[in-house]
């Protein structure tokens, strides 16, 4: 997959940004050269249960009207570990088991209308961190998802065609130095703090 050096983050779009400003930027990107665009699960941002999803139905429609999906590449990502009850149908929070690993991939695939995602990447890791609350470190209790497990789900969702490519937060560097069977996206990591 051949990707342009700088990727559209679409984390406003459903949001502060209608879908019209959205797909404006969208084709405004395709025109300085960009060909990937960023979303995530929780988008947009401020993450909340009434929006959560719209960024990807719009990055959807503005796909549909270009009929260019192979042209296209889409990433997007799960969240980790938080008290997000409201993004899985069990309303259990947030982890990257791969129960809810498999969920979130139908979700966004069914929210996108593809039977593919390009790069799939880990928002954030399952282990306590602080994620969009403040400054204060809020211990979350409960083990976190073994690193093996997760990536080998991620396996099999890419040898099942539904992911074609694994990416990696900056925060997920033990992941990198493991040996995985996932098509592991080396370039794909991101940042913490991007622009």
């Amino acid at each position: 997959m051949k990707v342009s050096e700088l990727c559209l983050g679409t984390m406003t779009f459903g949001e502060q940004n209608s879908e019209a400003e959205g797909h404006r930027q969208m084709d405004y990107a395709v025109d300085c050269g960009i060909n990937i665009f960023d979303a995530a699960e929780i988008y947009p941002v401020p993450p909340k249960a009434e929006t959560q999803g719209h960024t990807e139905s719009i990055i959807c429609t503005w796909l549909a009207r270009q009929n260019k999906r192979d042209k296209a590449p889409i990433g997007t990502k799960i969240a980790g570990r938080g008290t997000f009850d409201w993004l899985r149908n069990e309303r259990s929070p947030t982890r990257q088991s791969p129960a809810q690993i498999r969920e979130a991939v139908e979700a966004s695939l069914k929210r996108l209308r593809t039977d593919y995602i390009d790069l799939y990447q880990l928002h954030w890791p399952d282990r306590p961190m602080r994620v969009f609350r403040g400054l204060e470190y809020v211990h979350m209790a409960g083990n976190s998802h073994p690193i093996p497990e997760i990536l080998d789900t991620l396996a099999k969702l890419v040898q099942e065609g539904k992911v074609r490519f694994v990416g990696l937060r900056a925060t997920h560097r033990q992941i990198r130095r493991r040996r995985t069977p996932a098509r592991l996206a080396q370039d794909a990591v991101q940042p913490s703090r991007a622009l």
